[in-house]
């Protein structure tokens, strides 16, 4: 573009461009001219920070960011928090109303503080996965007054005495989630319900938490959403609670709430009858006459679970009857699901966009051939195990869902080489499973290469028809992949995986199992494949040093990697793990040709970065005890195996 043409181009203007591009295009805009490098800069509102050192550079060059992620900054601790208070950050990080710590498990309290005082205007702190997260640290986040959405899984150490210090410091909360914090008990859900009356979703997925605490949240006027998964103590008494609280509840989610029963999700039904999304797989064992009576009642119900339960054709029908506004549902394992049943779905569902029928044995083409006739706004359609469903089901597929964006195919074994043609008319296909589909080859992958130009993710695990053809098929047409499964796919071989470095979007890899690949294999991928974050190598034991050598120099962004049953030396796993400057998770089981110096090395050289380490139990005890401090300190999460 030429100089002239640019000057005549506003700042204001080229604002307004710039608001139009998706992030892609943002990428190659900035790089057009210093102007849009600079229009860029100064538009950017979010930003995913991979390293630390530039992270106070990084801030000065965006001033306009509301949005920061740090979740994959493996270095981040509290010393790096108090360099970015002393360097002058608190301007920088001043208009943040957004901070993803999600795995941070080195920041603590004394971090947590300053970044809290630093950004005033925090609304959203993602600590998820933060296993050290605990009572102190929830003390200094609740130095972030005007917090609104705060998302907490898997804090383990967090207890009521941390939650009661969040909810008095930060009562303006909307959004709170605190699955898999297994210290909360119905104490600290009360004093929430209390402090926080402007709550409207909560999530007590997996806690041990009582009636009591149901009691408490159906006090909450304001709530909408209600996350309760696998509640093991909560049963229907407790349910009871909400059929005349919590008025504004539109969404409920009692999945795998083994105590609950048919009886309180139909008191559920009745009290409120705006009810948009209910999900109860997994604990309702009958759909009953009761139900489909109160059922008709919930007009606007857009998306229904009773995946588990035994559903005949004539309830299915009539319950779809009464629900047309359905847009997702999700029979899973249902006893009693077939054709007759998913025709008048079809039939009564026109605005379906997803629908769950994994394990319905006895589900026909028939069945799959009017859902797509019928259904044309289709996006998502999980098969898994339907073992009756052919090529003449898909075939309907390729013909009328050209919306189809998820297909899961995953042990059908009626799925062939002429099925995947048929599948290969949905353009917009963006993930596929063929996992355990037997009867598939090259040919019918080679479908999918040369018409799925837009696939994301595609899983091929235990394939055992597919080969290096069809691999270099998907890896010449499917450009945009960034999730690929080869794992167990013991026909492929170096001249197959090499073809893999022209995926350049590829951030997912797993090729467990996979005997026939050499280092020549692995470096190809390593060369070409930059992005990739995740790598499962577990038994490829012939992959040589020449692979791993190639991995260290070129692999920079790996996260996460599986070397369980690998033939790496000492010299190698040394230098993988120094190379590695973003590795976090490693799983180092069985490794024959490591010796204990080697892990030694290996691990100080990255203990600095480590959020979760696999390693035999034997070498807890071989292993130097200052460094099992060091990781433990750093917040890494060893598992002796």
């Amino acid at each position: 573009m030429s100089q002239s043409i640019l000057s005549a181009l506003s700042e204001d203007l080229l604002v307004r461009i710039y608001g139009f591009l998706d992030p892609p295009c943002r990428k190659t805009w900035r790089l057009v001219s210093r102007e849009f490098h600079r229009v860029d800069s100064m538009s950017r509102t979010s930003i995913r920070i991979l390293r630390v050192e530039f992270l106070h550079a990084l801030l000065l060059k965006h001033p306009n960011l509301s949005s920061l992620d740090l979740s994959v900054c493996p270095k981040l601790d509290d010393d790096a928090v108090l360099r970015l208070a002393l360097d002058g950050g608190a301007v920088s990080v001043s208009r943040l109303k957004s901070l993803n710590l999600s795995r941070a498990t080195a920041v603590r309290a004394r971090g947590l503080e300053t970044l809290a005082r630093l950004c005033s205007g925090l609304e959203r702190v993602d600590v998820s996965h933060c296993w050290a997260f605990g009572d102190r640290e929830a003390a200094a986040v609740s130095v972030a007054a005007g917090l609104r959405e705060l998302k907490m899984d898997k804090c383990l150490s967090l207890s009521d005495v941390g939650l009661a210090r969040i909810v008095v410091g930060c009562g303006n909360l909307t959004k709170i989630s605190l699955k898999w914090c297994m210290e909360i008990s119905d104490l600290g859900i009360d004093l929430l319900c209390k402090k926080c009356k402007d709550l409207r979703s909560l999530d007590v997925s997996y806690l041990k938490i009582t009636n009591d605490s149901v009691r408490s949240i159906a006090l909450l006027q304001k709530l909408e959403v209600l996350d309760m998964v696998s509640c093991p103590l909560i049963d229907d008494a407790g349910l009871h609670y909400l059929v005349n609280g919590s008025p504004s509840l539109q969404e409920i989610d009692v999945t795998r709430c083994d105590r609950v029963t048919l009886s309180s999700i139909i008191s559920i039904l009745k009290g409120h009858p705006d009810l948009q999304h209910l999900k109860a797989s997994h604990c309702i064992s009958e759909i009953s006459v009761s139900f489909l009576h109160n059922i008709k009642a919930l007009k606007h119900l857009k998306t229904l679970w009773i995946d588990g339960a035994r559903v005949s054709d004539s309830s299915l029908v009539t319950l779809t009857s009464s629900c047309k506004a359905l847009t997702e549902l999700g029979v899973s394992r249902c006893v009693g699901v077939s054709d007759i049943g998913m025709m008048g779905l079809a039939c009564n569902c026109s605005n379906l966009k997803s629908l769950n029928l994994a394990c319905c044995g006895f589900v026909t083409d028939a069945a799959i051939s009017a859902v797509a006739q019928s259904c044309l706004n289709l996006e998502t359609l999980q098969l898994e195990s339907c073992h009756l469903i052919t090529e003449k089901g898909l075939q309907s597929l390729g013909c009328y869902s050209k919306r189809l964006q998820e297909l899961d195919l995953t042990d059908c074994d009626g799925v062939n080489d002429r099925g995947l043609e048929y599948i290969s008319k949905c353009s917009n296909l963006l993930r596929l499973k063929l996992g355990l589909c037997a009867n598939i080859s090259d040919k019918g992958v080679f479908h999918i290469g040369s018409k799925c130009s837009n696939l994301l993710e595609l899983d091929l695990y235990r394939c055992a028809g597919f080969g290096d053809d069809g691999l270099a098929a998907i890896s010449r047409g499917c450009k945009s992949l960034n999730r690929l499964i080869l794992s167990y796919c013991g026909e492929l071989t170096d001249t197959g995986v090499e073809k893999i470095r022209q995926l350049e979007h590829l951030t997912h890899l797993e090729l467990r199992g996979i005997k026939n690949i050499t280092g020549t294999g692995l470096a190809a991928v390593a060369r070409g494949c930059k992005k990739l974050g995740y790598l499962d190598l577990k038994l490829c034991e012939n992959i040589d040093d020449s692979g791993f050598w190639a991995l260290a120099y070129f692999s920079r962004n790996l996260r996460q990697i599986n070397l369980c049953n690998c033939s790496v030396s000492d010299t190698a796993l040394c230098m993988l793990m120094s190379n590695l400057s973003r590795v976090q998770d490693v799983d180092l089981v069985h490794l024959n040709r490591v010796t204990v110096e080697g892990f030694e090395f290996a691990l100080r050289a990255c203990c600095n970065r480590l959020k979760k380490l696999k390693l035999l139990a034997p070498l807890r005890f071989l292993l130097s005890s200052e460094l099992l401090e060091v990781l433990h300190a750093r917040g890494c999460r060893i598992r002796w195996d």
